[in-house]
């Protein structure tokens, strides 16, 4: 396997870091990440102009990536930024419209807005057990059901809904306007919502759809993978400056030698979680997508707590407080083993597997 990102994938990984660094810095991310409407609606368009949504789609579907790669340089190079901006549900959202062959010019352009809604307060991850139920209502649906902590869903313009038709899975659009949306901020920044649908107008895109739906699932689960890699980069560089800079009894405290060896198991640590999300990232779209997904989902969130806490540990008592940037990479770190299933989830999936 060849671990260099092409030329393209570089620029774009390049373009992104360096617009993140001069404008979307952490006393910036702090300071929308946490009010509503929990992200920066002109660094959303501007990083739609800068092409980040374009590729997560394909060409056959106006993109310009859409695989694995491209997914995890846009989503790394958030991660390091600790960037808010609710592009993880345009993600989904486009791998859907994809797998409906749909238009999603307006998607990738950031004009509007989108997100996925498939976990339920009863079945957070499992496709199986989604109980939203749509019926024919004319020519056109309705659906009713819940949806509940749906990624960026308090700014959507519109909402790609999984529910069963005649029980099979399927998915609808829902304008955000014809529905019941409330929107709430995260305990680690951003933002999401809880969507209540009775007999709310629908527009069906996709019948059949567990597979695509496993497909969204799939590509977040990689997603938030490389953002933890991006996160645990930036708190890697943090680390290693503080045991370059602070001084105990006049010596940097990065000679003492345990600290030595506790900063190699971080960053051995971060290498592995690189390692199996550039794996889950070449199987996304294949046969053994979930498997590899589930994988690396089990040791990032593993991986991102003992990274979260080792830090806070070697920094002392500064590492906790809200104004030091470390704080809220930790939190994001331990958070993100929360989204789209935990370690334990992950992990059963694998042995299931």
């Amino acid at each position: 396997m060849d671990f260099d990102l092409t030329e393209d994938r570089q620029m774009l990984s390049d373009t992104l870091t360096r617009y993140l660094k001069d404008k979307y810095p952490i006393e910036t991310r702090t300071k929308v990440a946490y009010e509503a409407p929990f992200h920066a609606p002109a660094q959303w368009d501007a990083l739609a102009e800068l092409g980040a949504l374009f590729a997560l789609a394909p060409e056959e579907a106006g993109g310009f990536g859409g695989t694995g790669f491209d997914i995890s340089v846009v989503f790394e190079a958030l991660g390091g930024a600790l960037c808010p901006e609710p592009i993880l549900g345009a993600l989904q959202a486009s791998r859907l419209l994809t797998s409906a062959e749909a238009d999603q010019e307006a998607l990738l352009s950031g004009a509007t807005k989108y997100a996925v809604g498939i976990g339920e307060l009863e079945a957070p991850y499992e496709l199986e057990s989604i109980q939203a139920e749509a019926r024919a209502a004319g020519s056109d649906y309705q659906v009713s059901g819940r949806k509940s902590v749906v990624y960026g869903g308090q700014v959507a313009d519109i909402f790609l809904v999984a529910a069963r038709l005649d029980g099979e899975l399927a998915v609808f659009e829902v304008s955000a306007a014809d529905a019941s949306v409330t929107g709430f901020g995260m305990i680690d920044g951003g933002g999401a919502a809880e969507l209540v649908l009775e007999d709310t107008p629908a527009r069906l895109i996709l019948k059949d759809a567990e597979a695509a739906l496993e497909d969204a699932m799939n590509a977040g689960v990689v997603a938030l993978c490389a953002e933890a890699v991006g996160a645990m980069d930036g708190r890697k560089v943090m680390k290693l400056e503080y045991l370059r800079t602070r001084k105990e009894v006049g010596v940097p405290i990065g000679k003492f030698k345990v600290l030595q060896h506790r900063a190699v198991d971080m960053l051995t640590e971060i290498e592995q979680a690189r390692s199996i999300t550039i794996k889950a990232a070449a199987e996304l779209g294949g046969p053994d997508a979930a498997r590899y997904a589930s994988m690396a989902k089990n040791l990032i969130g593993r991986a991102g707590r003992l990274i979260a806490e080792e830090a806070i540990q070697m920094h002392g008592g500064i590492a906790m407080t809200w104004e030091y940037p470390g704080s809220h990479y930790a939190k994001r770190l331990i958070m993100i083993d929360a989204q789209l299933g935990d370690t334990d989830y992950h992990l059963s999936r694998v042995m299931a597997a």
